[in-house]
């Protein structure tokens, strides 16, 4: 299993503030014979009538000597869970979580900006420092 991300308890503790019972950390994503581990697994009750909103976050803090690297990673990673996703468990979703000044300046590139859009990524924009989050991007 992969070490944690830096700001993995900023993020664990983000999610809790707003209401998310973490339920795994990690999230196993195990498929067959490829072990998969998603930085954490969690839900919250929307409404009775709505039932459980379920996500799965793998957190990134993009301080790699190559923002670009990193980011194919993610990337990968994102991907290969939410593959797994639709086998293990098709109702909860992938979110990737990044920190706010990593948004305003390398996510906010033409280039990012499309392959957000192009591979649907679902974004959480926290702060590392106030341990909150400061946006959900679909």
């Amino acid at each position: 299993m992969a070490r944690r991300d830096i700001y993995h308890n900023s993020v664990r503790n983000a999610l809790e503030k707003e209401g998310w019972t973490i339920t795994d950390d990690p999230l196993d994503l195990t498929v067959g014979e490829v072990e998969l581990f998603a930085d954490l697994g969690a839900e919250r009750v929307i409404a009775a009538e709505r039932g459980n909103e379920k996500i799965a976050v793998e957190i990134k803090s993009f301080v790699g000597q190559s923002p670009v690297s990193d980011f194919h990673k993610a990337i990968g990673q994102y991907e290969n869970y939410r593959l797994s996703l639709e086998e293990l468990d098709p109702v909860r979703e992938i979110w990737l979580a990044v920190p706010g000044e990593v948004w305003n300046d390398f996510f906010q590139r033409p280039f990012i900006q499309k392959a957000i859009n192009r591979y649907d990524i679902k974004i959480i924009v926290f702060n590392p420092e106030k341990e909150n989050v400061e946006s959900w991007i679909k």
